[in-house]
């Protein structure tokens, strides 16, 4: 899991990382338990059976959603180039075309961070 959060506080999350990481979260669970692909058991099959088997845990994209919102928290109250860079402050201009989406926007978007 350590290997997993190295770095998830600068993440941009998206759909698509948002589904890798579920994904993840289900081929670990899936590994731990000894469940091959071909039994053909539901996801929610298995969260229950490892929630016997562990107990109550949290959810991985939650962990992912509380550190970044931690480290947001650390950035805005300092001074240094990660406030700068974050709050988009640097001279220059944008490319043409759609904006991508910022790290910021991805922050504030009332996900659901509990």
């Amino acid at each position: 899991m350590s290997i997993f959060l190295y770095a998830c506080e600068s993440w941009t999350l998206n759909a698509d990382i948002e589904s890798r990481i579920r994904a993840m979260e289900m081929r670990c669970y899936r590994r731990l338990l000894g469940i091959l692909y071909k039994d053909h058991i539901t996801n929610e099959e298995v969260r229950r059976r490892i929630e016997n088997a562990i107990g109550p845990h949290v959810d991985p994209l939650i962990i992912v959603r509380q550190r970044r919102l931690k480290w947001y928290g650390h950035t805005t109250r300092s001074s240094g180039l990660a406030k700068t860079i974050m709050q988009g402050t640097v001279n220059g201009g944008r490319r043409r075309g759609r904006q991508k989406k910022r790290w910021e926007t991805t922050s504030e978007d009332g996900q659901d961070l509990s």
